[in-house]
């Protein structure tokens, strides 16, 4: 699949971001904008930019699902990703009851740095407020398709 993701620094300085890409099936928790917290799911891959401000990044975003196992019972793990000809593993159990009924999603996280805890935080700081930012794309998994 090839997507292309795009993000805008208005922030009115430069800006360390960081893409973060994690993977979900339907009971894992997406993001939540309310307690701006990540989403538990586990961390495929991060991309990390330093924007300019009034910047656009453009990042395009070519994916497979490059290995997955089913066991005995039918139970579907994915193992590895492939993104942007990078072979990730996939960390924890996203797991589906069958490969009839694997629904996955790619969720899509902005993290900015914090200069205060040298690190990186999900979402940003403006006007005393904390905001997130995150999109989420779903996709059945179908063997022997590749695109």
């Amino acid at each position: 699949m090839l997507w292309n993701l795009g993000v805008v620094n208005n922030m009115g300085s430069l800006q360390y971001v960081s893409l973060r890409v994690k993977l979900g099936n339907q009971t894992i928790d997406a993001p939540n904008d309310t307690l701006s917290t990540p989403s538990p799911s586990p961390l495929i891959a991060n991309f990390d930019q330093y924007m300019a401000d009034n910047a656009t990044w453009s990042l395009p975003f070519v994916w497979q699902v490059a290995n997955y196992t089913t066991n005995p019972a039918g139970n579907v793990t994915v193992r590895t990703v492939t993104i942007n000809n990078a072979t990730y593993p996939v960390q924890g159990s996203i797991v589906c009851r069958s490969i009839s009924s694997c629904t996955l999603r790619m969720i899509f996280e902005l993290w900015t740095w914090n200069v205060d805890t040298s690190d990186f935080e999900i979402g940003w700081v403006t006007g005393g407020e904390h905001r997130i930012a995150w999109l989420q794309l779903w996709f059945n998994l179908v063997p022997g398709v590749a695109h």
